[in-house]
């Protein structure tokens, strides 16, 4: 039985806060030590930590240890690998939970090396069975999911994101007790000079949104007219994500298409993709427009819990129980629509502000 947990967290680009990920990798980790009577630690990394401590503060946690200052502000894989050693060794914990952030799937790694113990990333559930702590994720391109577990200590575990329940509670003021580092010069030789990032209205993956708006080769075929319409669907397919604040995929076959010589969406690229050989976003709701919903595409929809499609075809594969509902119909005429629809809540919702 596992005897302490060491609960692991960063500060988000604001420099004070949580990320997201970090409150449902808490979950877990307060559920684990409930459940087998261990001790939960707290370690924090950031320029400072005191706003993110104090937001779990009321977590049952017997300690919160934190490594703080400039040189923790930001990402770097030397000065984060070393925090994180700072505090794995002042807590003695056998058990190592985090989120999968990208900046831990670049650091934490390194730690089953440095501390002789073992590591696994992209775990998607943590539970005890018959008393024995079993860790769940997925195999061959997400299309298996397996459960294991490891006798070697300490274990290190980084949580894939909408997995579990994030952990709430109420705020108060946090005793952070302060474990010193001192880097190298040699760990401060990557320096951020500054952070460059598309326009919100530019960007279309949105991993928080509230909705995933999928599009398939559809939307670059041939219309009844006989002929096809890729600046119709761009500026449809945009003015949509602009008033929905939706989060953009595509199908394998539709971003395929920029190296076969066809139609295209200049703005969809294989960071969209969605699939077998794609993403699996974690969306609450997902709404496919001209995909067929052949299996290879809708294996990326297994944690979207609320699905709707728009096809021609009344016998696609969204028909064969894949989606919740499916509107036969063409999907041009159905998107302009809920943007007229879209449009005008929000100039109403503008106007009522003022």
């Amino acid at each position: 039985m596992t005897k302490s947990i060491l609960f692991l967290a960063h500060t988000d680009d604001s420099a004070a806060a949580l990320p997201k990920a970090a409150f449902e990798a808490l979950g877990t980790a307060v559920d684990l030590a409930e459940h087998s009577g261990a001790a939960l630690t707290v370690g924090l990394i950031g320029s400072s930590v005191q706003v993110a401590a104090d937001s779990i503060a009321t977590a049952p946690s017997e300690k919160i240890l934190a490594v703080t200052g400039p040189d923790f502000a930001h990402p770097r894989f030397a000065s984060d690998a070393q925090a994180a050693e700072t505090l794995c060794r002042a807590a003695s914990a056998e058990l190592i939970l985090a989120p999968a952030t990208s900046r831990f799937l670049r650091a934490l790694p390194v730690l089953a090396h440095r501390l002789q113990g073992k590591v696994d990333t992209h775990v998607t559930d943590l539970r005890f069975v018959d008393g024995t702590l079993t860790a769940s994720r997925w195999f061959y391109r997400q299309r298996l999911e397996g459960a294991f577990y490891r006798s070697e200590r300490p274990w290190i575990v980084v949580l894939d994101s909408g997995c579990h329940e994030a952990w709430h509670g109420s705020s108060a003021k946090a005793n952070v007790e302060i474990v010193p580092v001192t880097l190298a010069p040699e760990a401060k030789r990557t320096t951020i000079v500054g952070i460059r990032a598309p326009k919100s209205d530019t960007q279309t993956i949105r991993p928080d949104a509230a909705l995933l708006f999928v599009a398939g080769a559809g939307w670059t075929k041939k219309q009844p007219d006989g002929k096809s319409h890729p600046e119709e669907a761009e500026k449809i397919i945009l003015g949509f994500l602009e008033n929905s604040g939706a989060s953009l995929g595509g199908s394998k076959s539709l971003v395929d298409q920029s190296g076969e010589n066809q139609a295209v969406l200049g703005f969809m690229t294989h960071l969209n993709q969605v699939g077998q050989t794609g993403a699996t976003p974690r969306h609450p709701k997902g709404l496919s427009t001209c995909c067929h919903g052949e299996e290879p595409h809708v294996v990326g929809w297994r944690f979207i819990s609320e699905r709707r499609a728009i096809n021609l075809d009344a016998n696609c594969g969204w028909a064969r129980g894949k989606a919740d509902v499916l509107y036969v119909a063409n999907a041009f005429e159905v998107m302009a629509k809920v943007n007229e629809l879209l449009a005008a809540a929000k100039k109403e919702k503008s106007a009522v502000a003022l």
